[in-house]
């Protein structure tokens, strides 16, 4: 996995949520994000979202963490937009705070496996190999053009760092 360090700006996104943990995701039974996603294409919720600033660039995000990754936290699905303001009713607001973050850039791989396998390597690594310490406030991923073939994805995951 590639890995660089930067500064990014605040992003607002609308899309959808849900709460779950890590011990839900390890169950296909119990699996949360999955449906969720599903919701998100079937319903075609990028059409319901007003003002996207960059249509079909999908953020995944990991939030209102319990105990870091290990317990409870809520799992959003969206894209970012100017303004929270004249949104369709049922969609969910997300705030992603500005400051440091570091980038990890997944290699080619089948979904989600290629997913799977690099927040496996992420959650491995010390503060070191991570570029500092995790703020826990907002992570997420990037699914742009490079995300379009299921068997050939390559995801960009930002970790927010206390600096």
């Amino acid at each position: 996995m590639e890995k660089s360090s930067l500064i990014l700006n605040d992003r607002k996104l609308v899309g959808i949520s849900v709460r779950t943990s890590l011990q839900n995701e390890l169950n296909p039974v119990t699996a949360k994000i999955t449906p969720t996603v599903g919701r998100y294409m079937m319903e075609d919720i990028p059409s319901k979202i007003r003002g996207r600033k960059n249509p079909g660039i999908v953020h995944c995000c990991y939030h209102e963490y319990e105990d870091e990754y290990r317990a409870g936290y809520t799992f959003f699905i969206g894209e970012e937009v100017e303004t929270f303001t004249n949104q369709e009713k049922g969609l969910s607001n997300l705030f992603i705070p500005g400051g440091h973050y570091t980038k990890f850039t997944t290699e080619s791989g089948p979904m989600p496996l290629v997913i799977i396998g690099a927040w496996q390597k992420i959650w491995m690594m010390g503060e070191d190999n991570l570029g500092g310490k995790r703020r826990y406030a907002v992570d997420f991923e990037i699914y742009d053009e490079r995300a379009k073939d299921p068997q050939n994805t390559i995801v960009d995951i930002y970790l927010g760092l206390q600096k």
